[in-house]
């Protein structure tokens, strides 16, 4: 968000939690910059359908679309079922559809793009995880589809894949292990490029770019932001 209002944008915040999404919008005041907050629960397609309008009502437009939220809930094959298995495609890519389907007239008029953000689970899996895998695998294709389709409205439509990143879900999640330091040690030696985590300012970055006339010629690519964690050979991860 910050760094995309220091570009001169205004960030809209989306999220279920009121207290969250006016802290980060302090944040980017206390930055210099302006962003606006919008309360909806993502998983209810009529507050997708009413967070886009709301923003319309205020701003009149939207100049690009930017879907990143979910989480890894650990649906898996063995633990899961049919229920937990909606719900997570629900928090993971269902409104991925429905943010971009409710905003496509306004991005149809600015020629706006639309950045997904997914998960190495969907290319590589990792186990245990059988829901957001899908999801993100859903990213993925929706993705391409959409760069496809929406080539006639000259929108650009791509991807960032995050393998391994230092947010802080990740360090709430690494405290709850038996060994934290020892885990991430173990996690970021797998790392290639410098043994480290990708940060968000680096995503960020990478989030302003492809909504940027920078990549005017850039639709329907996933780009790895990872350290060549997907990639590259792990046997380069300590040389």
């Amino acid at each position: 968000m910050k760094t995309l209002a220091q570009e001169g944008a205004i960030p809209i915040v989306v999220g279920r939690n009121e207290q969250d999404n006016l802290k980060v919008v302090k944040e980017v005041e206390n930055d210099g910059g302006t962003a606006f907050p919008v309360v909806a629960e993502l998983s209810n397609p009529e507050d997708c359908e009413r967070a886009v309008k709301e923003v319309v009502a205020e701003f009149g437009r939207i100049e690009g679309l930017v879907n990143n939220a979910g989480v890894n809930d650990g649906v898996s094959l063995e633990n899961g079922n049919y229920e937990k298995f909606m719900e997570s495609l629900h928090r993971n890519v269902v409104h991925y559809y429905l943010m971009a389907h409710f905003a496509l007239p306004e991005l149809k008029k600015s020629q706006g793009p639309i950045v997904n953000i997914s998960s190495k689970t969907g290319i590589t899996g990792q186990g245990n995880t059988s829901a957001y895998a899908a999801a993100n695998g859903g990213r993925t294709a929706l993705t391409r589809e959409w760069a496809v389709e929406l080539l006639k409205y000259k929108i650009r439509v791509n991807a960032i894949i995050v393998a391994e990143s230092w947010t802080p879900a990740y360090e709430k999640w690494i405290t709850t292990l038996e060994n934290p330091e020892e885990k991430l040690k173990e996690i970021t030696d797998k790392i290639p490029f410098e043994n480290r985590m990708t940060t968000p300012e680096e995503l960020a970055n990478t989030t302003v770019f492809l909504l940027s006339d920078r990549s005017s010629h850039t639709t329907g690519q996933l780009l790895y932001v990872d350290g060549g964690y997907v990639h590259l050979d792990r046997a380069l991860a300590n040389a």
